[in-house]
């Protein structure tokens, strides 16, 4: 047989493959009832080409098929995804009801030892109890003082650019102040960012550059695999616009290491010591009664790069956003600043965060900023191993990966008329503004929200109001396009 025989054969298998796939995706698959193109029933190349080679316009893609189809989409071969808020709580379910993640988009994070690309429901509660007490609103309360320390140093460093009339990009600026926090709380010492400077801005592009990669991950994990597999140093090399990531990396790799390393003495010795100085995150992973196979140096190395990405820029962006409004809302800023007056009576005066979040004004703008903020705006899809779900007609059977998106939940006009507007006075209507805050979910909801959020709120309670009692700002070079998501 002529090699052209074989190709001609081999292309005719997969032809024939690929229309009897086609026919059962459209006539005979779980999920043929759900509304939806038939094209994207049939293959995910509709994603592969808006994500990929159109650079992440899926969800744009996903927005008109509602407008179309109506609330409930397939939106994959084997995904649904939901725009109607009110089942917000049916995808994102509490623990009591078993949530996995989708074992397609796990692999993308390239993050396989973390908490959020763990797929097992009951794997990540195992995950999650080992680091829920770090982050509780006791220990948040307990570490205040962290934050108030950066925050001055932050107000020091925009002091100096205003003596010296000097334009900053207040994003870098922001991002530098989570960043050290977050290092300062869980990794036992600061990365000296607000010190830096150019506030090691050149991180921050690194991390976003390499969260804007998930999309490929998707349609080749393997690559994430393999990049994985490639030492550090190596990586520098090929890709010297990624070297500060790589540092990060390497940064991370040697904390964790050095736990791992130490985790072998007397571990009452090390309680002794931890009465004197404040436990880290990885002195939690580390605990003698985390089983062996959880303190292995790659799960150790997963979750403080997780960790360090995850409560960097969500929040930095949230102020960032807070402060763009203010800056355009002179009222909204001269109200704010009258109520904070009642706690911080000189710019400089300092006010705990029971009292600020008893402010309801700052409130008000603290959720009208997030509500813009929006978070995460990728689909975080959702696999109920056991229950079949219903929306209206439409039966969701077990295993289907089901996702809704903040971005949509936090511009539905019948939850907040005029999305576009920035306008604290939709939170400040009483048992209204209650039910509202159901839908402000930047953090996601259920038993996989973040386990940050109190930390994430902490940091912009004390932010927002010690930068709007202090500062003046003024937009330099700055336009509504520019807070768009494109």
């Amino acid at each position: 047989m002529m090699l052209f025989d074989h190709i001609w054969l081999f292309l005719s298998g997969l032809g024939t493959y690929l229309v009897i796939r086609s026919i059962y995706r459209v006539f005979f698959h779980p999920l043929r009832k759900i509304p939806g193109p038939k094209l994207v029933a049939i293959t995910n190349g509709v994603e592969f080409y808006y994500n990929i080679i159109r650079n992440g316009m899926y969800i744009f893609e996903i927005e008109k098929m509602h407008q179309i189809y109506g609330p409930i989409v397939r939106v994959a071969p084997n995904e649904v995804h939901v725009i109607d808020p009110y089942f917000y709580d049916e995808i994102y379910a509490p623990s009591s009801r078993r949530r996995d993640k989708s074992s397609r988009v796990v692999p993308a994070t390239g993050v396989m030892g973390s908490m959020i690309a763990t797929i097992s429901h009951d794997h990540h509660r195992i995950r999650r109890a080992v680091l829920s007490e770090f982050f509780s609103r006791r220990s948040i309360l307990n570490m205040m003082p962290i934050i108030d320390r950066f925050l001055e140093k932050l107000c020091d460093r925009l002091g100096q650019f205003h003596e010296t009339k000097t334009p900053v990009r207040l994003d870098n600026v922001l991002n530098a102040f989570t960043s050290d926090i977050i290092t300062e709380y869980c990794y036992g010492s600061s990365w000296g960012f607000l010190e830096d400077e150019h506030f090691r801005s050149d991180t921050r592009a690194a991390l976003l550059e390499t969260a804007n990669t998930i999309h490929i991950g998707e349609f080749a994990p393997w690559l994430i695999a393999l990049l994985r597999k490639v030492p550090v140093h190596v990586l520098r090399r090929l890709q010297p616009g990624r070297a500060a990531i790589f540092e990060a990396m390497e940064a991370v790799y040697k904390q964790a290491a050095s736990s791992l390393k130490h985790q072998s003495g007397d571990y009452r010795e090390r309680e002794k010591a931890s009465s004197q100085v404040p436990q880290n995150m990885f002195d939690k992973l580390l605990a003698p009664d985390v089983p062996a196979s959880e303190r292995s140096l790659e799960r150790l190395q997963d979750e403080g790069l997780v960790v360090l990405g995850a409560g960097t820029e969500t929040v930095a962006h949230t102020l960032t956003v807070s402060t763009f409004y203010l800056c355009t809302n002179r009222s909204v800023l001269i109200r704010l600043r009258e109520e904070l007056r009642q706690v911080l009576p000189t710019p400089t005066s300092s006010a705990s965060l029971l009292e600020l979040e008893k402010l309801p004004y700052l409130t008000a703008v603290i959720y009208e900023s997030l509500r813009l903020a929006y978070g995460p705006v990728v689909r975080m899809p959702r696999v109920a191993p056991t229950e079949t779900l219903r929306y209206g007609e439409c039966l969701i059977p077990p295993g289907t990966p089901m996702s809704a998106t903040t971005y949509f939940i936090h511009r539905d006009p019948n939850l907040f008329p005029n999305p576009d507007k920035f306008d604290p006075e939709r939170w400040l209507q009483g048992a209204r503004s209650e039910e509202l805050k159901r839908y402000i979910v930047n953090f996601t909801k259920g038993s996989r929200g973040c386990l940050g959020i109190t930390l994430a709120y902490a940091e912009i309670y004390k932010a927002i109001a010690g930068l709007v009692r202090r500062f003046d700002f003024e937009l330099h070079d700055t336009t509504m396009e520019d807070m768009k998501i494109v």
